[in-house]
Order: C-alpha cells, then sequence, then structure tokens
C-alpha cells in the first residue's frame, strides 16, 4: 500500500512537471511566432543580429553559415543597415563573431558596417548585451525557426521591439538534436526572464550606438 502510494505520488510529480513545462513552451512559442517573416516581407530595422552556432576553426556549420547568409540578404535588400555578429569567443583560437564577420565581407558587406558582440554565449547574454552594450532597440533576429521564437521572446522580454527572419536554407542533418535541446533551453529561457533575472556572463562599458 504504502510502495503504491509512493508510485502515485511520483507519477502525480512527474505530470506536474511536464504539464508545467509544455505550458512554458506554449507561452514562448505563442508570444515568439507571431513575427516570422522571410527576407522579402520582413520589416525594415537599424540592425540584424545574428546569432552564432558553431565554427570547426576553419568553416561555419551549415547552421551558422546560413544564419550568416540571411543577415547579409537582408542587408543587401535595405532592410537593415548594421549587421550584429554574436557569439562564443570563449576559448583561444574560437571567435564565432570573427569567423562570422569575415563570412560576410566576402559575400560584400561592408566591414565598418558590422559589429562583433564577443560575450554572446547564449541567446539570453546576446540581447541583453544587445541592448546595454550596442545600444540596440529595434532589430531583426536572425536565425532558424526552431530557435527564433525562443530569441523573439527574449528580446521582447527585455523590452527591445524585434522581428525575426528565418535562416533555414537547407534540411539539417541532426534537425531532431536541436529541437530536443531547444525544448530544454527554452524552459531555461523563461525561468531566467521571469524568475531569476540574471546578469550576462559579461557586461562592461557601452561600445556602440545601433539604435538608429
Amino acid at each position: 500500500m504504502k510502495r503504491a502510494r509512493r508510485w502515485w505520488f511520483f507519477g502525480a510529480a512527474v505530470l506536474t512537471v511536464a504539464i508545467a513545462a509544455m505550458s512554458i513552451v506554449a507561452d514562448v512559442r505563442g508570444n515568439g511566432g507571431a513575427a516570422i517573416y522571410t527576407v522579402a516581407n520582413s520589416p525594415s530595422a537599424p540592425v540584424a543580429i545574428v546569432f552564432g552556432a558553431g565554427y570547426n576553426g576553419t568553416a561555419l556549420s551549415d547552421v551558422l553559415f546560413d544564419r550568416v547568409t540571411t543577415g547579409v540578404q537582408l542587408y543587401k535588400a535595405g532592410k537593415v543597415h548594421k549587421l550584429l555578429m554574436t557569439g562564443d569567443n570563449g576559448r583561444t583560437g574560437y571567435s564565432e563573431p570573427d569567423a562570422m564577420k569575415a563570412a560576410a565581407i566576402e559575400r560584400g558587406v561592408p566591414a565598418k558596417d558590422i559589429y562583433c558582440d564577443y560575450a554572446g554565449f547564449h541567446t539570453y547574454d546576446s540581447l541583453y548585451r544587445a541592448r546595454d552594450i550596442f545600444g540596440v532597440k529595434r532589430a531583426i533576429l536572425v536565425t532558424q525557426t526552431y530557435h527564433l521564437h525562443r530569441a523573439l521572446y527574449t528580446g521582447r522580454k527585455l523590452g527591445l521591439d524585434v522581428a525575426g527572419v528565418a535562416a533555414e536554407h537547407r534540411v539539417y542533418v541532426h534537425q531532431r538534436v536541436y529541437n530536443e535541446r531547444e525544448f530544454v533551453s527554452t524552459i531555461a529561457a523563461w525561468i531566467d526572464l521571469n524568475v531569476t533575472h540574471p546578469l550576462p556572463h559579461f557586461l562592461g562599458k557601452k561600445e556602440a550606438d545601433l539604435s538608429r
């Protein structure tokens, strides 16, 4: 009888956690899904924020290549005037923002119109720093759809006026893994934005004003 009761309580707890998790994900996707565009129908903004996503030291990952390509397309279409490359630069010889900038320059974007945030370790950090370090108020967020919901939700919770452009240009081999990881990241982001409100890993002095 006691064992059955323990299993009942355990099952009830698991069900409660699962319902809470699904509710959080639904909240994020519901609030972050209404402003996803293509390059062609995207609204204009002063800057596009392009999120890092893996670099092996010589080449961008497929996911990151597509994000940079989409950012370049937005710039060339006149939808944005600046690109903010935000990503990981946390160890020697590894710099997503520098690799992203180089790729954008190769595709015709002037270096003067590209800014790098070297402490964009997470989406939360990237958008917090975009606001406080780079003066961003309104932006187009560039990433794949599976990530855009969380990015848009985060930006809005941080007081930014944001829209998103989906960067899919192919089918990704590891999409299932990305989806599973995004589920967990979405819950963590919701907690950061609604409960804990942490500071980014690094802040510092203002580096630019990309508000116009």
